[in-house]
C-alpha cells in the first residue's frame, strides 16, 4: 500500500459517489467531469491497495473496506461542513448582513448608506440584494425589509412607510406629443411591467403589480391599458421609464428621489393606497446585538424624515 495519504479531492469524491451512487451524480455535485471522479476513486483504491466500490450496470456496490472508508468520512466531512459554519458565522458576526429586495436597495437604501457610514464607521455593513425571502432565524442575515407582509409571526417588525403607487415616466414622455394628461392617454401609452413569475409567493406584488388593478383603484376602470415591454428585472423597468420609454407603476416613497430630482414625475397626481406596506423586520436575538438596533434605528429615521 502506498505510503502517501489520499488527497482531499479523492476523498470527497468517493465519498460523493458512494453517498449518491452514481460517478454522474457526484460530478454535478462537485462541478466536474465523471470521469474526473472515477479517476480520483480510482487513485484512491491504489492508495488502499483494494477496491472500494463495484458497479453492475448503473447499480454502485460498496466493498466491505469500501462501506467502512464511506461511513468513516462521512462523519469526518460533517465535522468540517460544521467547522467551516462556525467560522462563517463567527466572520459574518463582525458585519451585518441586510437582505433587501433589489428594487428598494438600489433606489431607496444604497444611496442612503453613506449616511449611515458617516455616523457608523466601525460598523461593516453587507448588502443582500435578492428576491429570496431568506430565513432570519438561523442568526446569519440580521435584518431583512419586507414588502406587503400583513403578519410577520414572532418576527420583531417596525413599518418604514405605507405603499403609495402612482403611475410614473419621465417628464418629456409626459410633456409629449401628445401630451399626457388623462387616464385615458394610457391607453395608447407604453406600459412598462415587471414580470414576477419567478416569484408565485409574492402574491401581493403581483396583485398590485397589473396596470387594470390600479386603474380601478384610481377610479379609472373604463381605460383599457396599452401594451409595452415586460421585465423581469424591476430596476430595468425603471431605467426604462427614466429613459423616456414608457410609463412604470411605481412606488412613490421607494422612488422618491427619482421624482424629487425631477427623472420621474407623476402626472396625475394620482395614487393607489393598497393598505399594505415596508417593514424592516428582525429577530428578538439579533435586536441584541447593538449594530442592530443602531441600523434599523438609522433606517426609521430615514424613512420618516
Amino acid at each position: 500500500m502506498s505510503r502517501w495519504l489520499p488527497s482531499l479531492n479523492a476523498l470527497r469524491a468517493f465519498e460523493a459517489t458512494a453517498r449518491l451512487g452514481s460517478y454522474k451524480k457526484a460530478a454535478d455535485e462537485l462541478a466536474v467531469t465523471p470521469a474526473a471522479v472515477k479517476q480520483l476513486v480510482g487513485k484512491l483504491e491504489d492508495v488502499f491497495g483494494e477496491p472500494l466500490m463495484s458497479f453492475e450496470g448503473r447499480k454502485m456496490e460498496l466493498t466491505r473496506i469500501g462501506a467502512q472508508a464511506h461511513d468513516d468520512l462521512s462523519s469526518a466531512f460533517r465535522q468540517i461542513v460544521f467547522a467551516v459554519q462556525r467560522i462563517r458565522n463567527a466572520c459574518e458576526n463582525d458585519r451585518l448582513i441586510v437582505s433587501v429586495e433589489p428594487s428598494i436597495a438600489s433606489a431607496w437604501l444604497v444611496p442612503r448608506l453613506q449616511n449611515f457610514r458617516e455616523q457608523h464607521p466601525e460598523i461593516e455593513i453587507l448588502v443582500d440584494s435578492s428576491l429570496t425571502i431568506v430565513d432570519l432565524t438561523d442568526g446569519v442575515v440580521s435584518v431583512a425589509v419586507r414588502f406587503g407582509v400583513q403578519d410577520h409571526g414572532d418576527f420583531i417588525a417596525h413599518r418604514l412607510f405605507d405603499e403609495h403607487l402612482s403611475a410614473l415616466c419621465s417628464p418629456s414622455l409626459a410633456a409629449g406629443p401628445p401630451q399626457i394628461t388623462e387616464f385615458a392617454d394610457l391607453q395608447d401609452a407604453a406600459l412598462l411591467r415587471w414580470d414576477l413569475s419567478a416569484c408565485p409567493w409574492a402574491t401581493t406584488t403581483i396583485k398590485w403589480n397589473f396596470w387594470h388593478t390600479w386603474l380601478e383603484a384610481v377610479g379609472a376602470r373604463d381605460v383599457q391599458p396599452g401594451k409595452g415591454i415586460n421585465y423581469t428585472d424591476y430596476n430595468q423597468a425603471v431605467q426604462a421609464a427614466i429613459a423616456g420609454q414608457g410609463f412604470i407603476l411605481g412606488s412613490k416613497p421607494v422612488l422618491e428621489s427619482y421624482v424629487t430630482n425631477g427623472l420621474l414625475i407623476d402626472p396625475f397626481g394620482v395614487s393607489a393606497h393598497p393598505g399594505i406596506g415596508y417593514d424592516v423586520v428582525t429577530t428578538r436575538q439579533s435586536l441584541d446585538r447593538p449594530k442592530v438596533r443602531k441600523f434599523i434605528d438609522w433606517m426609521l429615521q430615514e424613512a420618516h424624515s
